[in-house]
């Protein structure tokens, strides 16, 4: 007892006497403008055959001027250093400090630390480092002070001034500046090599992404070099997508690493008389992203669908969520939507999430539609609102609503006479790559999502405590829906119809909005079931042909319980890419195309892309649907688990949280569960009354039981699949 009292002790004083660590800091700017900034600096990377290929869209800035403050109390005086990008000038309680210094001293006691700065090349950003005081996303930025003087001299206070927290990435070196940015590489090598011409081509064994690196270069002359997806694209000189020539005039060998990243499994390299190249290898770039969320069944080639999903969705998730690897590397939002989806059940990066969210919206005025394209501008509406349901960040939603209200006024502005909305010049109506999808008139799918997206208003709205806007779009979300089901709903086909022209519904059935109304869960039980068996289960509808609208239709079908269907349906549709060669899912996969048909798009031999981030969303289905894991209440405070067999003799896997992951086994006999966050439901059906030890089953309906799930604890479940 003594020693024990002694050790208790030796701590106490331990900790006493312990030194005071500093915090960690990290680069902060005005929230949004690095992300503006990179996306800026990413998409504007893409090139066609050599040629510089730039956006469609408006592409924003960041603000030149930018003013930082905080405030802090210090027990005693403290040093601090600081890191500037631009030119900038310093003051404590209002005092400037002359020159540009380095490090500064702050007294003891109530103090505010003000840093201004001018870059016009680069985004304004600090970097403070002291024992208390560090720069991080709880300093105050403005991009305009509005102070003024009269004439005593006398400075205003800043009362007409809009105040918002700091943006970050986490960037916590400080002497690397942020316009430095850069993913992380690793070098890798080719698997395979073959002569062809004068030079060769190397097979990289899967589809991949980095830097091509060419080693020993000498000669006088050009060195080609060819990229493909596929070997067909390497081969073919003159129709491959992406391309790169050297140049080069060097009388020793020397080691060269081109300047773009480029998406590729064959690289064709050709030399010209005189030059010669001793092998070539890549650096492979990569965002840092965690491997958190897993799946494994009793079903090989679902497995084997499932690690080629992720990889693919690992190949575009980048600075930001791409589309695709090769060709675009833009940040289209309806890909990205998607994404988010598919990020929630795999790596759970929240980061990359919100800087997308913030690269997508850009800054006021709004003069178009994301990415020009209506139903775009309604998945950015739908990623927010998802964000918060998976984290719980409300303090991201309250500052983004501000960008959220202005987006959805110059929606509103663009409704018709009868309030809703159609094509109207610099619009650009997609829903779909699809033959003969007509985008004329009042399109049900448009007004679906517009409805939708004002749900998410509201939502967010109440989360931003403002209670005027949340009752005006609550209003404005339920007169829409009336509407729509007044006037596109078609008894005799039940079902909506795709449209209305003149006033008129057209004939025309299609799947896309009805598989949003059944997970939005628009429909009453009865029309759920009539859209099933009259739409998505009906072949005489037009079929989808891309991976990113199976998406939604798979995910309908499993919001009915069809997952056995389902299981067919991506054993089919992805497990057919798998058969053609597929290392990464395409962007759009017809099973009746033959041979290099499979690679053309967009009136291109090689314009697809094999490498699509909307083509892994086996990764949310598995997640969601199969293992059955999503949550009710914001960040996980509450969930429900519902594992679904679908055919399967068993499965499992990991759902990642903010705060842990949710692991789920079930065999038709068996069911494991334990979670490290919040409160969870498992349901589940059985033939016969469950066994468990520790928890209550409660009896739900005829067949179906629930258990209590709390953290930190292990279930065993026996039960009659």
């Amino acid at each position: 007892m003594k020693n024990l009292k002694t050790l208790l002790l030796l701590t106490i004083l331990s900790c006493l006497v312990a030194p005071v660590f500093a915090q960690e800091a990290s680069w902060i700017w005005y929230p949004g403008d690095f992300d503006i900034y990179m996306s800026n600096v990413m998409q504007n990377r893409r090139t066609e055959r050599g040629s510089f290929f730039p956006v469609f869209w408006k592409m924003d800035s960041h603000y030149v001027l930018v003013d930082f403050h905080k405030e802090f109390t210090l027990a005693q005086p403290e040093e601090v250093k600081l890191f500037v990008e631009g030119t900038y000038n310093v003051k404590i309680d209002g005092q400037a400090i002359s020159g540009f210094p380095k490090t500064i001293k702050i007294p003891a006691g109530k103090h505010k630390l003000s840093l201004k700065v001018y870059n016009q090349a680069h985004v304004p950003a600090i970097f403070v480092q002291g024992k208390t005081v560090v720069s991080d996303e709880s300093w105050l930025t403005t991009f305009e002070d509005k102070e003024w003087i009269d004439a005593s001299g006398k400075t205003s206070d800043k009362s007409g001034t809009t105040f918002v927290s700091a943006g970050s990435w986490n960037l916590t070196d400080p002497n690397q500046l942020p316009s430095q940015f850069k993913l992380p590489v690793v070098a890798q090598f080719a698997v395979k090599k073959e002569q062809v011409n004068k030079g060769h081509v190397v097979d990289f064994g899967k589809e991949t992404f980095g830097f091509i690196k060419v080693h020993g270069l000498k000669g006088k002359g050009r060195f080609s070099i060819y990229y493909g997806e596929s070997k067909e694209e390497a081969l073919s000189t003159d129709k491959c997508e992406t391309l790169d020539y050297l140049d080069i005039n060097l009388p020793v060998k020397k080691d060269s690493i081109m300047p773009l990243s480029k998406a590729f499994r064959y690289v064709n390299f050709q030399p010209e008389n005189g030059v010669s190249a001793d092998s070539v290898s890549m650096l492979y770039e990569y965002a840092p992203v965690t491997e958190r969320g897993s799946f494994k069944s009793s079903d090989t080639e679902l497995n084997k669908i499932y690690d080629v999903a992720k990889y693919t969705f690992q190949l575009n998730t980048r600075e930001f969520f791409i589309d695709g690897i090769k060709r675009d590397r833009w940040v289209w939002s309806g890909d990205a939507y998607q994404s988010y989806l598919m990020n929630y059940y795999s790596f759970f990066d929240a980061p990359t999430v919100k800087r997308t969210l913030l690269a997508q919206r850009g800054k006021d005025p709004v003069t178009a539609h994301i990415n020009t394209i209506m139903d775009y501008s309604f998945y950015w509406f739908l990623g927010i609102y998802d964000y918060y349901k998976f984290t719980g960040d409300q303090k991201f939603v309250q500052d983004i609503y501000p960008r959220m209200q202005s987006l959805m006024t110059y929606i509103d502005g663009r409704k018709n006479k009868n309030g809703l909305l159609e094509w109207m010049p610099g619009d650009w109506i997609f829903i779909d790559w699809a033959d003969k999808l007509s985008k004329e008139g009042e399109v049900s799918f448009e007004q679906l999502l517009y409805a939708r997206s004002l749900e998410t208003m509201a939502l967010c709205a109440k989360l931003a405590n403002d209670a005027s806007g949340a009752t005006q779009y609550d209003k404005q979300a339920k007169a829409l829906k009336t509407k729509i089901f007044e006037l596109y709903w078609n008894q005799n086909k039940n079902a909506l119809v795709h449209s209305r022209i003149d006033g008129k519904q057209t004939d025309n059935v299609t799947r896309y909005a009805n598989m949003f109304g059944i997970f939005f869960d628009y429909f009453s039980p009865e029309q759920k079931l009539a859209v099933k068996k009259n739409v998505l289960l009906n072949d005489q509808v037009a079929k989808i042909t891309t991976p990113y609208m199976r998406f939604y239709e798979l995910e309908a079908l499993c919001a009915m319980g069809e997952q056995a269907y389902v299981l067919k349906e991506m054993k089919n549709y992805w497990g057919g890419m798998l058969k053609l060669g597929a290392t990464s899912f395409w962007e759009e996969y017809n099973p009746d195309k033959q041979g290099t048909e499979h690679l053309a798009m967009y009136g291109r031999p090689f314009g697809k892309s094999l490498c699509h981030a909307w083509g892994a969303s086996p990764i949310y289905l598995l997640g969601k649907y199969y293992l059955g894991v999503q949550p009710t209440a914001p960040g996980y405070a509450t969930y429900t688990i519902e594992p679904m067999l679908g055919g399967l003799d068993w499965m499992e896997g990991k759902v990642p949280t903010a705060n842990g992951d949710i692991v789920v086994y079930c065999s038709k006999k068996e069911i494991k569960v334990s979670s490290a966050v919040g409160t969870g439901k498992l349901r589940f059906k059985s033939k016969t009354k469950p066994s468990l030890k520790g928890a209550v089953v409660k009896v739900v309906s005829t067949g179906v039981y629930e258990i209590v799930i709390e953290k930190g604890k292990e279930y065993n479940v026996k039960y009659s699949g």
